[in-house]
């Protein structure tokens, strides 16, 4: 399916990036995610971002934590695209994550998952978990950030715009289906933090440890 969105971004000419964050911030503060992720965990020293799309999110990685080197992966030929900020400590590598798990296996103490899962189609859930699983470090974090489906004008708006702007064939989770999802992948009480990020009680975030 064609997926309008690029093109309708690249009409934006140089407005592009401010237009884009405005847009973002309809939905979700990733800033306040960001915010929750120092609090779970405060000194990661190699992080990988998995679908970190054009960068907005490892952009704010990569200044929250200024001793960590940041790694973001995605399939889009738009890979950090957007991104601005201190190349030295910063790669983008355009492959899925299971090729960071056979070149980097055990190697991320922080694994961040900000919107993806539900553009995941659902048969390749637990796959894409089980890779990241193993490109985590010993004792390493995950942090899963999605959005919840709620019978609300905000919920049907975010489902429509997704589905208009990138042609994905969008599928939500209720809470209950993406802790079974984690739990399932990870483990009973792998879950070990769960937290509401701004604006709308539809952005939940989880931790999960091993």
């Amino acid at each position: 399916m064609m997926r309008p969105g690029p093109l309708i971004r690249r009409l934006f000419g140089p407005y592009e990036r401010e237009i884009a964050e405005a847009y973002r911030r309809l939905f979700i503060d990733l800033d306040d995610f960001v915010d929750r992720l120092q609090v779970w965990v405060p000194q990661p020293r190699r992080i990988l971002e998995v679908g970190c799309g054009e960068g907005a999110m490892t952009e704010r990685l990569s200044k929250a934590y200024p001793a960590a080197t940041v790694t973001g992966t995605d399939i889009t030929p738009r890979i950090g695209r957007l991104f601005r900020g201190d190349a030295a400590k910063v790669r983008f590598l355009r492959n899925p994550v299971e090729h960071v798990a056979l070149s980097e296996p055990a190697s991320f103490d922080l694994v961040v998952l900000c919107d993806v899962m539900h553009h995941v189609p659902p048969l390749e859930r637990q796959p894409l978990l089980s890779a990241i699983g193993r490109v985590m470090a010993a004792g390493g974090s995950l942090a899963v950030k999605d959005w919840i489906v709620s019978f609300s004008p905000i919920h049907w708006l975010c489902s429509a715009s997704d589905r208009y702007l990138t042609g994905d064939d969008v599928q939500f989770f209720t809470a209950e289906s993406a802790r079974a999802l984690l739990t399932g992948a990870f483990g009973r009480d792998a879950i070990r933090g769960e937290a509401l990020i701004r604006p709308w009680s539809n952005n939940v975030a989880y931790l999960v440890r091993l």
